[in-house]
């Protein structure tokens, strides 16, 4: 369970207990090759796991219309806390473009889930509440995009 930091902000605090409420997904439990639908406020982006934080995205058509190889950082509440190698719901997915000197910054992320059925023996790493697993968002940059 969750125990409030008293060095940060009751709305930092609420936050973090927001995350593992809404769920998602840490990167650090799915294995190269998961391929993550995402689903935010304005777009549908298909990331495809490559490891070590590294993915393929594509569902945004300026940043990202077919796959680009990205380094996703995590998750953020619109501010400069990052949730490191976390895509989770009512977040904003942040990420690193090779074509951008400033991150990539998403709307809220919606909904996350793994479109195909996990391989055998495998369960899926996509959870609804109490771990933060899942994914979601159009994306707007700090470079913000609509």
């Amino acid at each position: 369970m969750f125990r409030p930091h008293p060095n940060l902000s009751d709305e930092v605090n609420r936050s973090i207990v927001q995350s593992e409420i809404e769920g998602g997904v840490f990167l650090e439990g799915l294995p190269p090759d998961t391929v993550l639908q995402i689903q935010t406020q304005h777009h549908s982006y298909t990331a495809t796991l490559l490891g070590e934080g590294s993915a393929l995205i594509s569902g945004h058509p300026q940043y990202c219309p077919e796959p680009v190889q990205v380094v996703i950082a995590g998750s953020t509440w619109g501010g400069s806390m990052l949730k490191m190698r976390f895509i989770g719901r009512g977040m904003n997915l942040e990420f690193h473009h090779p074509g951008y000197s400033t991150p990539i910054v998403t709307s809220p992320i919606k909904d996350i889930c793994e479109p195909f059925a996990p391989t055998r023996g495998r369960r899926s790493a996509l959870r609804r509440s109490h771990t933060p697993e899942l994914l979601n968002d159009p994306i707007r940059t700090r470079k913000h995009a609509d």
